[in-house]
């Protein structure tokens, strides 16, 4: 929804609004549909606005294969300010699934990793769901010779580490909770993606919003700069982000300039 002024505790009206399919892994469906990839969109869809996230998608050409559950898709708002040139997300939380959906996402997993050459992990797990979940499509990632991607934090993220992603992709405010600790400085950032790394990443790509990302392979650090430009709306930008790598790792292409200087080993492991 877009505002030419959004005054609080008053009456706003919209001067547009849009209705569109997003959220993290439709988002990176699209981005790579765009790129001339033809993503298979996955997860769970549930309930009228979940049928109308169906034909929105399908509409783009983009194939799917969705659960369906008793858990109606949610719904998420961004507010544009113009004047302020403010992006307010309006997010209703995820609700919980039967666990029996889950186990049937992953029959869905491995029956279409067949053939893929990626594999991308992105968003935050539903309430009460398998913390282990990323770390199991990991696992058949791998062992499908597929590129694994992990887009996520948390529990979630700690756990895929096991099965030695790809790739993680985290931005610094979800390194720095999946971390525990605040990130103020590059260099902080730095030593937790090399502790990533450690731990069983085998890439990790960190975004900071208009701040240039990082990379880290392992050996080396990269730092990836975006041109300036006038955003209209950032909201998905980083999962557009996370389509764009992996579009450039299935052509074996490179990271962007490396920095000097690597920081020194992270402190040891709990």
């Amino acid at each position: 929804m877009v505002f030419r002024r959004v005054t609080l505790d008053g009456v706003n009206r919209a001067v547009t609004t849009l209705d569109g399919a997003a959220g993290k892994s439709i988002n990176v469906a699209k981005v790579l549909k765009a790129l001339g990839e033809e993503p298979v969109a996955a997860g769970f869809l549930g309930g009228a606005r979940g049928e109308s996230l169906r034909a929105l998608l399908m509409g783009r050409g983009i194939e799917l294969d969705f659960v369906i559950v008793d858990t109606p898709t949610r719904q998420c708002i961004t507010v544009i300010d113009e004047s302020a040139g403010t992006h307010t997300e309006l997010v209703e939380e995820s609700a919980a699934v039967a666990s029996e959906y889950y186990e049937e996402l992953m029959l869905i997993m491995r029956r279409r990793v067949k053939g893929c050459r990626a594999v991308v992990m992105s968003g935050t797990l539903t309430p009460g769901g398998p913390s282990d979940f990323y770390l199991q499509c990991t696992e058949v990632a791998r062992a499908a010779g597929a590129i694994s991607v992990v887009d996520a934090q948390g529990p979630a993220l700690l756990e895929a580490l096991k099965a030695r992603p790809g790739l993680v992709k985290p931005n610094r405010a979800e390194l720095g909770t999946t971390m525990g600790r605040e990130l103020r400085e590059e260099e902080e950032v730095m030593l937790a993606m090399r502790e990533l790394c450690e731990r069983g990443a085998r890439r990790a790509v960190v975004t900071a919003g208009k701040a240039p990302a990082l990379a880290f392979d392992g050996g080396f650090f990269w730092r990836i700069s975006a041109p300036e430009i006038a955003a209209l709306n950032p909201i998905g930008s980083g999962d557009a982000f996370t389509a764009g790598l992996v579009w450039r790792l299935l052509r074996g292409m490179t990271w962007a300039r490396r920095v000097a200087g690597p920081p020194p080993p992270a402190p040891p492991m709990p």
